[in-house]
């Protein structure tokens, strides 16, 4: 199998992490490989904000377990969190920052980096903190959450695959 078969074949969600910090190579490449995800007339409508400032991360996480109306830590303690946000202006925004999110845990994964998808994003954009956030970081509110990208290095071995469903591929 090649490389590229192997990575997509076994990535896996990581809901515990190592306090340890995504070595900036690392992330660097993970973020470009989000940059030359596929988006609509390749406008290019997603933006990442990379956010690794404690304070930050447990504003994000306090935000998005309200949202679920809990207090536990959504983002698993992990030390990088990647805010996916799209121009709500383009009939792609949401399927343009999903791409993109699907590249930043797939690279992840082909550098020994763990990752998993945190949902929530587009309520916590829309809530007046959101906009505060999207305004500091230099955003207009035309920008929606498509998904929080977490990152980091996995406390524990990453688990097995479910077994594929039945009649997964239908052929026509």
């Amino acid at each position: 199998m090649n490389e590229t078969l192997k990575t997509l074949t076994t990535r896996r969600s990581v809901r515990a992490y190592l306090p340890d910090q995504v070595k900036e190579d690392d992330l660097k490449q993970i973020l470009e490989a989000g940059t030359y995800a596929p988006t609509g007339m390749g406008a290019q409508s997603p933006v990442m904000v990379v956010v690794q400032d404690p304070e930050t991360i447990r504003q994000l996480s306090r935000m998005n377990a309200a949202v679920m109306g809990g207090s536990g830590d959504p983002f698993y303690g992990a030390p990088t969190v990647i805010v996916v946000l799209a121009d709500k202006n383009r009939g792609t925004c949401v399927e343009d920052g999903s791409l993109v999110m699907g590249n930043l845990m797939n690279a992840a994964a082909s550098l020994g980096v763990a990752s998993c998808w945190i949902h929530r994003a587009r309520e916590v954009f829309d809530t007046p903190e959101g906009k505060e956030l999207l305004k500091k970081w230099g955003l207009s509110d035309n920008y929606i959450g498509v998904g929080n990208c977490i990152l980091g290095y996995a406390k524990d071995p990453l688990p097995q695959p479910k077994p594929r469903k039945e009649n997964y591929i239908i052929r026509a």
